[in-house]
């Protein structure tokens, strides 16, 4: 099934139990991946109607990869996995939020080797030099995990 019903009313959109994604003009909606137990925020990328439809079908996070312009299931290169546990849209249904179980050798949801995307952070939100600071560390090294093709 890649196929998601045609959106309707805005009162059934906003209001209604369908979901009706609204992919924009190139196709995507964009998905933030959440830590089902920890509420962590691990990444954000996007989806497509078949990444979607994969997703929910096979219960493992598969997102578009826009670089590669292919279905990208996570961990299929790095074993680290995501079993995707509960799945939100916001009150539009232009944005997806995924809950996942994350499980694999490094227990990682980013390429760079930490667990969540979002490992630094602006150390003063009023500082001109725009000075990031780490607030993970790196659970595994890149080059080890990935294969150049």
């Amino acid at each position: 099934m890649s196929t998601f019903p045609a959106r309707t009313t805005t009162a059934e959109i906003e209001l209604g139990s369908t979901l009706q994604p609204k992919f924009g003009p190139d196709g995507l909606i964009p998905c933030i991946t959440q830590d089902v137990a920890t509420g962590e925020v691990l990444m954000f990328a996007f989806m497509n109607a078949e990444s979607l439809a994969h997703t929910l079908q096979t219960k493992k996070a598969t997102y578009w990869s826009r670089s590669r312009q292919k279905l990208w299931v996570k961990g299929e290169e790095s074993g680290n996995t995501q079993l995707v546990r509960e799945l939100f849209t916001d009150c539009d249904q232009d944005v997806l939020l995924i809950k996942v179980e994350q499980s694999g050798p490094a227990n990682a949801s980013c390429h760079n080797g930490y667990k969540s995307c979002f490992y630094r952070r602006l150390t003063q939100l009023d500082d001109a030099a725009l000075k990031l600071q780490f607030t993970s560390a790196r659970l595994f090294d890149p080059a080890q995990v990935y294969r150049k093709k």
